[in-house]
């Protein structure tokens, strides 16, 4: 980044934070903290209103704004991608809100940026999975989860398990404190405190149903944030598969969110898996047939081989 673009992005900073120490900005642009005092004095002298607290940091002068600045070809096929995905994952709501920001954006682009963009965007297509093509719950249930969450209201639904529990149930009611959502190999995940187990909990959005927002209020613990947040990894079962050479490909390709590695041997590929339990990736394992082979460990392989024998039965 050259000092023009770095001075830039500086003020932009500023505008977008009430204050911010020099070593956050010296970290946050990979230059030393001396660079940013010469850039925050060059900013001064050029009229910017920069107030400089001692042991605090720098801020704005209130009521300044940058006006609007335009976007190189890059910068802007970067946002109108970033609206088709909003499109494509969010609510009716932001969808809506999608569509405005881009015509917008395509608003204030000068001719020349705004044909090379249109260009550039037809070399490129964000297309959705088979099944977010018609709505499903995930979306319904999206815009009413967004809203308690930013009123911190909570909400209450009933919840299928994709396995049952050590009692053998599947089904549950559950009231919730909704802290945030979270976009997971391609399927959305509230992450809340739930009343039940007080605990934080996970909920897939398309597991629920019966949905209704609470009149009950919550306040967000001041320690939670959502982009810190690193769920207990409780995955302590470990499994070895070997797939033919065949299907080595597929696998790969498969970005199974349980794999941990892979390798390639003189026997087909190897991959080592981490889940919970079993069960979570019984069906994942018999999708490949005669194909994989379940080196470890030996319950899983039974497990497989009853399967196996049911199936048989069957036909």
């Amino acid at each position: 980044m050259n000092k023009s673009d770095r001075m830039l992005a500086v003020v932009l900073e500023l505008q977008r934070r009430d204050v911010v120490k020099a070593e956050d900005l010296a970290n946050l642009f990979e230059t030393s903290v001396r660079t940013i005092y010469r850039d925050i004095q060059a900013l001064s002298e050029a009229g910017v209103p920069i107030v400089g607290t001692p042991g605090t940091g720098y801020s704005l002068m209130e009521g300044y704004f940058l006006p609007p600045i335009s976007f190189t070809v890059e910068e802007a096929v970067t946002l109108l991608i970033g609206t088709d995905f909003i499109e494509q994952r969010f609510d009716h709501d932001y969808r809506v809100k999608a569509q405005a920001a881009r015509s917008k954006i395509e608003a204030i682009l000068p001719e020349n940026v705004r044909n090379e963009t249109a260009r550039v965007s037809k070399s490129m297509r964000l297309l959705p999975s088979d099944k977010r093509i018609a709505p499903t719950k995930e979306t319904e249930h999206l815009g009413t989860i967004r809203k308690a969450i930013l009123d911190q209201r909570k909400i209450s639904f009933h919840y299928t398990k994709r396995h049952a529990d050590s009692n053998g149930q599947r089904h549950s009611a559950r009231t919730v404190a909704p802290y945030g959502l979270a976009l997971v190999q391609g399927s959305w995940m509230l992450v809340a405190h739930c009343d039940l187990r007080q605990s934080i909990r996970h909920f897939r959005l398309s597991r629920m149903t019966e949905l209704i927002d609470s009149e009950d209020r919550f306040e967000l613990p001041s320690h939670f944030n959502l982009r810190e947040y690193a769920p207990p990894d409780d995955r302590n079962l470990q499994v070895r598969l070997r797939f033919n050479d065949d299907i080595a490909d597929k696998v790969k390709e498969s970005n199974y969110h349980y794999m941990e590695s892979m390798t390639e041997q003189p026997d087909g590929l190897h991959a080592i898996l981490r889940v919970r339990r079993q069960e979570e990736l019984l069906s994942w394992v018999l999708g490949w047939g005669a194909d994989v082979t379940v080196l470890e460990p030996e319950s899983l392989r039974n497990r497989i081989r009853e399967e196996a024998e049911n199936m048989l039965k069957r036909y």
